[in-house]
């Protein structure tokens, strides 16, 4: 049946384009290097945060960026994880994703949300009380464009009348969308609305969420078009031993931790209760996988099959990881996982 769950894994990159310490411009044509070699490996997509006024997101134009990737690479998929909607215009944003589509030669996999920090969307004089409700007429606009024909729409923050949409995306009826999330209600919500989802956190509370989106799959036919996608997000770096591993990672989270915690620190606000503030912290969390070839391949299946994923989102580099330590980890996560599990 098509709408059955893949029996093997599916592996991805996610990345946040993090500042690691050098020239903006290095960092970006090392992540495209990076891209290429993922390309080459047979990863499924490479999927790009959206962040903006802060350290822990270089790349705040998401689409910008991947329409770079896809034109140095041929099979990779490419997508935003999540492009913040409440910061677009819909039309607007609809024509970016038709665009992308098209030179990607229909790669895109479109992840929309809302955001997690409103302090982020507060700098572009979007209010925390005012971003849901924008959010959610966007994304109705953005899903109504994605049919073509005319569009029109009167809503609290958006009206449009008769645009003639001279745009479609490659991929019909539309490209695969995706949405992020550690809750099981917006997963109930993803099932029955025909996206993926990409979750982070330990396996055990994964788990409520992926078993939502099942739940929520139950009644959906062989009518629908692909098999979801359950994603679990992990840190991963691999050594040639344990020591080698563990040398780079933990300097390389705590540079990662000290951007994520830019604004929070710079506004005063407490960070989020579950962002673990030790690298120590971070292996036992289940955010970070570190070690040998052989411990990450036993702990991430371990993790994926307890979390109830089929979809690991490889985040290689962060902080100040050496672009030669996340091919290792790449090469190694094909040779050593992808290649016996799929």
């Amino acid at each position: 049946m098509r709408n059955a769950f893949p029996s093997t894994l599916t592996f991805g990159i996610f990345d946040h384009l993090d500042e690691d310490g050098r020239d903006i411009a290095r960092q970006y044509a090392d992540r495209l290097m990076l891209a290429e070699a993922c390309d080459h490996l047979g990863f499924y997509a490479y999927h790009l945060a959206e962040h903006h006024c802060t350290p822990h997101g270089r790349g705040p134009s998401p689409n910008l960026f991947l329409s770079s990737v896809a034109q140095r690479t041929q099979r990779l998929r490419v997508g935003p994880l999540v492009m913040l909607l409440a910061l677009y215009h819909p039309l607007r944003a609809f024509e970016e994703v038709c665009m992308l589509d098209h030179l990607s030669g229909g790669r895109l996999e479109l992840g929309i949300g809302r955001g997690s920090f409103p302090t982020e969307l507060g700098y572009f004089g979007i209010g925390a009380d005012a971003a849901p409700s924008q959010y959610a007429e966007a994304s109705e606009i953005l899903i109504n464009a994605m049919k073509g024909g005319t569009l029109s729409y009167q809503g609290r923050h958006f009206e449009l009348n008769g645009v003639p949409l001279t745009l479609r995306p490659h991929q019909r009826p539309h490209p695969p969308t995706w949405i992020a999330t550690n809750r099981p209600e917006p997963a109930s919500w993803a099932a029955a609305n025909g996206a993926n989802i990409a979750c982070v956190g330990p396996s055990s509370s994964v788990r409520r969420t992926t078993d939502a989106f099942r739940a929520g799959r139950e009644h959906k036919t062989e009518a629908d078009e692909r098999a979801p996608f359950l994603g679990l997000l992990r840190m991963v770096v691999i050594g040639p031993s344990e020591a080698d591993a563990y040398s780079l990672a933990a300097p390389a989270y705590e540079r990662w931790l000290k951007s994520f915690k830019f604004l929070y620190d710079l506004n005063a606000i407490p960070t989020p209760p579950n962002l673990p503030l030790t690298f120590d912290a971070a292996i036992e969390s289940e955010l970070c996988v570190v070690g040998s070839a052989a411990s990450v391949r036993k702990a991430l299946l371990g993790q994926l099959e307890e979390a109830g994923a089929n979809y690991l989102l490889c985040q290689l580099a962060f902080g100040d990881l050496p672009l030669d330590a996340s091919l290792y980890t790449a090469t190694t996560i094909q040779s050593e996982i992808m290649a016996q599990v799929g």
